[in-house]
């Protein structure tokens, strides 16, 4: 066996090791210049896969045990992402965008239109684990978490005749899987899937100070196309060259 094929030998083993046990970051190849800092900008598909566990008035009544019900309208946005690579491998992820959505009545209430609307501020921190040794290909998977901030809430378009309508932050688990396509110069081509488990509680208020308080799980899936571009941040901040990853 001659040194070359079993150095390409020993890299595809190494590949492999990797993948199976997502172990320590593999060693840096010489001349790398992909950078420690990615910025992405894509379009993301969101769909919730949404269900009401409760929905009472302040009288007591069940409303759920009634046949009502709520759902959360699907969206399309534009996203912005913003990775820190710690070495070849290991990275950190911060994902966000603005949207706006709105609550819609089912079951016994599907007649009454929109009973919500609101604006949404929904970043997701994930700690990435990045697969080498696929050429151009850089697939990953990640795990984090997701918090959802709402502004700007309006009762919207409903019949039920109320005045204002308040939804609490949520916070979840979230999963992630994605892949690069290195086109060169830092640029890449990026598909992302990530999967969210969180809920929140909506109430609506009344005139008379009565109110309908529900709790809804919203488990969005967010499937993102992107273009990437990989530097190193230190250049952006005016250093000298900074060291291939590790």
């Amino acid at each position: 066996m001659t040194g070359k094929t079993f150095s390409r030998l020993r890299t595809q083993v190494l590949a492999t090791a990797l993948a199976v046990t997502m172990g320590a970051a593999g060693p840096a190849l010489a001349g790398d210049s992909n950078g420690n800092f990615q910025i992405k900008v894509g379009i993301s598909g969101v769909w919730t896969d949404d269900e009401t566990n409760s929905l009472v008035t302040s009288a007591g009544v069940d409303l759920l045990a009634a046949g009502a019900s709520a759902s959360t309208d699907d969206m399309t946005l534009p996203t912005l992402t913003l990775t820190y690579f710690f070495n070849r491998n290991v990275a950190v992820e911060l994902f966000c965008c603005f949207g706006q959505t709105s609550i819609v009545g089912e079951g016994l209430i599907s007649g009454q239109g929109e009973i919500a609307e609101t604006w949404m501020f929904p970043p997701i921190l994930t700690l990435q684990y990045h697969f080498d040794g696929l050429g151009p290909l850089r697939p990953y998977v990640g795990a984090g978490v997701e918090w959802i901030h709402y502004f700007d809430t309006k009762p919207g378009s409903n019949g039920l005749g109320a005045v204002a309508v308040d939804l609490d932050d949520s916070f979840g688990f979230a999963l992630q899987a994605g892949v690069d396509f290195d086109l060169g110069g830092g640029w890449s081509l990026g598909l992302d899937v990530k999967k969210v488990w969180e809920d929140t509680d909506v109430t609506w208020r009344f005139a008379d100070g009565s109110r309908i308080t529900a709790e809804h799980d919203i488990d969005p899936l967010i499937a993102t196309a992107n273009l990437g571009y990989r530097f190193n941040i230190e250049d952006l901040l005016g250093r000298r060259e900074a060291a291939p990853l590790k």
